[in-house]
């Protein structure tokens, strides 16, 4: 039996004309029909209006089931309209009875009905439907578990987002700063002291028509070269090798040594009275440390011969066909410009070269020839002129004076004349021989020996934790080449390996980019950066080619190594920056001297780590002043660079200098970056064998530096990602090493190490001797006699 109905309205509708069924809107559906009390649009009726009010809208379905769905909307506080219409009620019906069973639901829902229901007729408390809603969600989450079950037994979070929402979240950019600003060491403080510089005056009032010269040199000169007066070197060094004295001349880089010793052995070689044939053989003989320097003091000797057309100049180089050099050896040349190595080749190979009437001996950067290993090489040079020739003016030079310096002056010096053009230096010429001996006296004289610097030299530091080493260099190659004035860099590494790497990576990210393309932008942001490289693995042609493309540009970077820090006058490099620092600071003077040449301006930047900071301390001690440059303020400029912008909906492109927002576009850069260099495997292992070579360098300081430059103060992981590495890489000494096609050689036998051993003795004696006659023939015959007795001595053991 039906209960009694509550209420005006439901007695209405009970008493309603037609009897039951007449108020369902589903007139046809089976209890109505028969009368029975299975009607729910009937029972409804009898509810409170929370359910009631979901009786009209049930459509043409049937009335129960229709009534059941609607009514669980209700229950969790859901209209059907806001959930999707009708198909979405039904298809939250079905996961319901899914999950929890259709008798469960029914019991749970005549539970709450009858709690709801009011003997007069009240509205439901809100406090118990939050229960059932409460217990509807839980019941809701289990049965999304149990259809989850079968895929993965994780537990699902209990807050859920919607479709909708998870795409919305997708859209939104998500800038992860941590990755590049956190957990970086700090910055130190630098505390240096104001020290006041060496300086040298370069220019002079005097001009070459004040010396005794030929007329048609001096002509040449003025016209050829566009030089009216003497820098201060030629001023002191043209006078004293026109009167035949032999020198050592020490001047800052880009104060005209070059045209000091050309000028005065032009003079000499044209002023002879037996005019000079080419099939005599040379008459002079330069040793230049590098091909390019040999390019470029071959190209300057060639423009002061232009009227003396019978003296013919050449230049020998590696990397060259020794056929055509043979050549050009038989048909003569008078003046030699050559490189210790490709020269001791010629005299070992060569039998047409002599040095019969040399009567010149000029080593530029002759400290730099000792470095690269050459001194064995110059021993050789002079062990074949002093056979051939005994008297013979010679010439050193160099910007920077060192021990090895001093030691080959002592041995190939006649009383020379020392030269040097520093303020604090005594200017009038005074015998080396007594400057060699102080020298000598004092072990720590060359430690604290001072060095000159341009006056129109600007010199920074830059102090950057390893993880932004790459942004930051980014950053200020565009603040430099790209948005102010077009500047001209060049860049020093420390390796090949690395000048390759970084020329690919930063020619490939920030050459271009979508920005240039569009009309909106200026043109000074529309501008494509050149980038170049010159190292000492490159090939002769292409080497050749780069060295005379910067040479003729206005713009460009160049990347290289130490191959390109003597001696090269580069005209309108206007920055210098060097990314590794330089293992000592004579090699720091020869840096930065690629600028400010001859009265021009220029700048340098030296960029360190936090525990290299004791490096500007160092420099100071050499009477080297640095000013220090902020690595934030070189990062602000990214926010000139759209391409860097993070794209939000509805955000305004901000022209200010928001720190977070300058964090976010470097590590829009960083990203970038790892991602070309994680493109492939083959970039990631190039990347690796760049990072390695960088760590075997870093070993190759002096001891004096190892307390600034120690390889256990770097950690690998913020190291590798200035190489665009996500991690630290393992196993690097498993990659193969720069150069490991030229060191395929198999590990030697006990046998040869032992003859290594034995042979030091020996080799420490004929070093003693330096430069004497007997080396190569004395070291032979000891050679053979050991290598017989060691044969005889395997031959008795038996096998």
């Amino acid at each position: 039996m039906l209960p009694p109905p509550h209420g005006p309205r439901a007695r209405a509708a009970a008493e309603a004309p037609g009897g039951p069924g007449r108020g369902c809107p589903a007139a046809a559906c089976a209890p109505c029909r028969s009368g029975s009390a299975g009607c729910g649009v009937r029972r409804a009726l009898t509810e409170p209006p929370q359910l009631r009010e979901v009786g009209g809208e049930l459509g043409g379905l049937r009335c129960g089931e229709r009534l059941r769905t609607r009514r669980r909307a209700a229950l969790t506080g859901r209209d059907g309209r806001a959930g999707g219409g009708p198909g979405a009620l039904r298809r939250s019906g079905r996961d319901m009875a899914a999950g929890m069973g259709m008798r469960g639901l029914g019991r749970q829902s005549g539970a709450l009905k009858r709690k709801l229901q009011s003997p007069h007729g009240n509205p439901p408390v809100k406090r118990k439907c939050k229960l059932s809603t409460n217990t509807f969600r839980k019941g809701a989450t289990e049965a999304g578990r149990r259809e989850e079950g079968s895929s993965s037994q994780k537990p699902v979070p209990k807050k859920q987002l919607s479709n909708k929402q998870n795409e919305s979240q997708k859209n939104k950019p998500f800038i992860k700063t941590s990755s590049l600003f956190k957990n970086n060491p700090d910055i130190p403080e630098i505390h240096r002291k104001e020290v006041q510089q060496l300086q040298e005056n370069v220019f002079t009032t005097d001009s070459f028509s004040q010396l005794d010269l030929h007329p048609h040199l001096i002509s040449t000169i003025n016209t050829v070269l566009n030089i009216c007066s003497m820098t201060s070197v030629q001023k002191q060094t043209i006078p004293v090798l026109l009167q035949g004295r032999d020198a050592l001349v020490r001047s800052q880089t880009g104060s005209g040594k070059t045209l000091a010793y050309g000028i005065p052995l032009v003079q000499s070689l044209q002023g002879m009275e037996s005019k000079i044939q080419r099939s005599d053989g040379p008459y002079a003989l330069v040793l230049v440390p590098t091909r390019e320097l040999a390019l470029q003091s071959f190209d300057t000797i060639q423009k002061l011969l232009k009227p003396f057309t019978w003296i013919v100049p050449g230049v020998l180089m590696g990397g060259e066909k020794r056929k055509s050099e043979k050549a050009r050896l038989r048909k003569g040349i008078n003046i030699l410009i050559s490189t210790p190595g490709r020269l001791v080749d010629h005299i070992r190979s060569t039998q047409c070269i002599h040095f019969r009437r040399t009567q010149w001996l000029i080593i530029d950067e002759a400290d730099r020839i000792l470095d690269l290993g050459f001194e064995k090489d110059v021993a050789v040079i002079l062990n074949a002129l002093n056979a051939e020739r005994e008297t013979r003016q010679n010439v050193l030079l160099s910007a920077t004076l060192t021990e090895g310096v001093t030691r080959l002056a002592d041995i190939s010096l006649n009383d020379p004349v020392s030269i040097s053009i520093a303020d604090e230096i005594q200017k009038v010429p005074e015998p080396a021989a007594q400057t060699h001996r102080k020298a000598s006296s004092s072990s720590n004289c060359m430690e604290q020996e001072n060095f000159a610097v341009p006056e129109t030299l600007q010199q920074y530091v830059m102090v950057v934790p390893s993880k932004l080493r790459l942004v930051t260099l980014a950053a200020f190659i565009l603040q430099k080449c790209k948005f102010e004035k077009r500047h001209k860099m060049i860049i020093f590494f420390s390796s090949c390996e690395q000048v390759e790497f970084y020329h690919e990576l930063l020619a490939k990210v920030l050459s271009g980019g979508p920005e240039s393309e569009q009309p909106g932008h200026s043109p000074l942001s529309s501008v494509s950066l050149r980038f170049l490289r010159l190292h000492g693995d490159m090939e002769q042609e292409e080497r050749t080619e780069v060295f005379q493309e910067f040479l003729k540009s206005k713009t460009g970077i160049l990347l290289c190594t130490d191959v390109a820090a003597r001696g090269l006058d580069l005209p309108q490099v206007t920055w210098i920056v060097q990314y590794n620092a330089p293992a000592s600071p004579a090699e720091y003077i020869h840096r930065i001297g690629r600028t400010a040449r001859i009265g021009c301006r220029g700048s340098s930047l030296l960029v360190l780590a936090p525990s290299e900071a004791g490096y500007v301390s160092l420099l100071a001690s050499h009477k080297i002043n640095v000013s220090e440059l902020k690595m934030e303020k070189v990062l602000a400029t990214l926010m000139k660079d759209d391409r860097f912008r993070v794209h939000r909906p509805g955000s305004r492109k901000s022209c200010g200098k928001n720190p977070q927002e300058v964090r976010e576009r470097a590590t829009v850069l960083q990203t970038k970056f790892e991602n070309l260099v994680h493109s492939s495997e083959g970039t990631v292992q190039w990347a690796k064998k760049a990072l390695q070579s960088f760590l075997c360098a870093y070993t190759t300081y002096p001891k004096e530096l190892k307390h600034i430059f120690h390889i256990k103060s770097l950690h690998l992981g913020h190291v590798a990602k200035s190489f665009g590495l996500r991690d630290a890489p393992q196993n690097l000494t498993a990659l193969p090493t720069a150069g490991s096609k030229r060191r395929t050689k198999a590990k030697p036998k006990r046998s040869e190490l032992l003859k290594k051993t034995h042979s030091k003795r020996h080799l420490a004696e004929l070093l003693c001797s330096e430069y004497s006659s007997g080396m190569d023939t004395a070291g032979a015959k000891v050679k053979k006699k050991k290598k017989k007795q060691r044969q005889a001595g395997n031959q008795q053991i038996p096998t």
